[in-house]
């Protein structure tokens, strides 16, 4: 398969995932918005034509063109906390149709922690238009990203792998709802403004009815701009070890690389629900050493089996369907891209032919009608080039001998097959 302006360019999906990798592992090679800069420029340095990266508390992902897979992962962590050694550990590595299949599974939600989770379409459309802005997106790439979109709405519109509970910040909340018991009336306090935290707030509001949300962030202008949304009260940072004291549910969704809770700033004499939603873990493991806290982090989260996720199962193979229809009609796509350069030729060459055939008998047929013969002559040479392109269309395995054969028969200049 050739897809790339640099014939020893192929290309390439790399990355970890919560399948093999740990919080912990998953932490080093989270990337920030300024590493992802960092990243694309490196690339574009090194010169790539293409190259997307995705960053979630799940997963960290590139997808490029390189003239192997080793130089994606270099790029990748010279730019993170981890080291290259670590990283193949944990990692996958697949290349061209593998890549492809990878990236559809991926911006479908059929490889999410919860399956049906549609939020990685979101960050696969954010990473798309860093990297256009950056002019690291070749034809390839905007049409197998467009094509990905598209299985996604298809599958969430004619499927119900996304019905009821679709991401760990519902699944947090079903957590909160099956295990403490009138809910509405409890204190809860959430710490940090991570995305999964105020999706975990915002789910608490809905469902839950309670009015005793707090919220407390390092920085107070953020969490006042996320309370005035949702309602909630805004405390100090200071504050925060007498909050907690107070609290039934601990929420906690920052930012920070290292704990920032641990059991020297509990004082809590009623029992007390923690959970953390941070990558890497926020919350240290010695809480659990106290006998009224319990700690629950986003990774046992996402293994919940209910009766809504064993139903969503059952909408895979339909998914798996649209899947494979939208990549045919992409894998067709790139075959009329390697043989449309051979086609125009033919088409050149051709006209050559009808031009000095039609100056010839021009000269020697009185009365003769050129239009007439350059329309009938234009409809046999689209005839013939067409019957050519439904050949090379269906080549499957020979498709480059077959344009060998034209090249080699009509004498065609050669011409980059992209």
């Amino acid at each position: 398969m050739h897809t790339s302006l640099n014939k020893n360019h192929k290309f390439y999906a790399i990355g970890l995932s919560y399948k093999k990798a740990d919080a912990a592992t998953r932490g080093h090679f989270a990337i920030d918005e300024n590493a992802q800069e960092a990243i694309l420029n490196s690339a574009k340095a090194a010169g790539a034509s293409g190259l997307i990266v995705i960053s979630t508390c799940n997963r960290t992902e590139l997808y490029g063109f390189s003239p192997d897979a080793m130089t994606l992962v270099k790029i990748l962590c010279e730019h993170t906390q981890g080291t290259i050694e670590e990283f193949l550990e944990v990692a996958y590595l697949h290349k061209n149709d593998d890549a492809i299949a990878h990236l559809f599974k991926v911006g479908t939600g059929l490889d999410s922690q919860i399956l049906g989770d549609f939020e990685i379409i979101g960050q696969l459309k954010i990473g798309f238009k860093r990297s256009k802005k950056l002019k690291l997106i070749n034809p390839f790439m905007e049409r197998l990203v467009n094509a990905v979109i598209q299985a996604s709405k298809r599958i969430k519109n004619e499927t119900e792998i996304s019905s009821g509970a679709t991401s760990v910040s519902f699944a947090a909340v079903q957590y909160i709802m099956a295990r403490v018991p009138y809910i509405s009336e409890k204190n809860i306090l959430l710490f940090g403004t991570g995305k999964i935290g105020r999706n975990t707030c915002e789910n608490l509001v809905k469902h839950t009815k309670n009015e005793h949300i707090t919220l407390i962030n390092r920085t107070k202008e953020k969490a006042e701009k996320i309370a005035g949304k949702f309602n909630l009260l805004v405390k100090d940072y200071a504050d925060i070890e007498s909050e907690i004291a107070q609290s039934d549910i601990l929420v906690v969704a920052t930012g920070a690389q290292k704990p920032t809770i641990n059991k020297e700033i509990l004082y809590t004499k009623k029992p007390l629900l923690i959970l953390d939603l941070s990558i890497p873990k926020n919350v240290s493991d010695d809480v659990k050493e106290l006998e009224n806290v319990t700690l629950v982090h986003l990774d046992q989260l996402s293994q919940m089996t209910d009766a809504t996720l064993k139903r969503r199962q059952g909408y895979i193979p339909q998914a798996e369907g649209i899947i494979s229809e939208i990549t045919a009609e992409f894998n067709a796509w790139l075959q009329t891209r390697k043989f449309a350069p051979t086609i125009k030729a033919l088409k050149v060459k051709l006209k050559e032919v009808q031009a000095a055939e039609i100056e010839n008998v021009r000269k020697k047929t009185p009365d003769f009608s050129e239009a007439t013969a350059q329309a009938m002559s234009d409809k046999i040479i689209q005839k013939i080039t067409n019957q050519f392109a439904h050949h090379l269309r269906h080549a499957n395995g020979s498709t480059a001998e077959s344009l060998a054969l034209i090249n080699s028969i009509f004498q065609l200049e050669d011409s980059d097959d992209v």
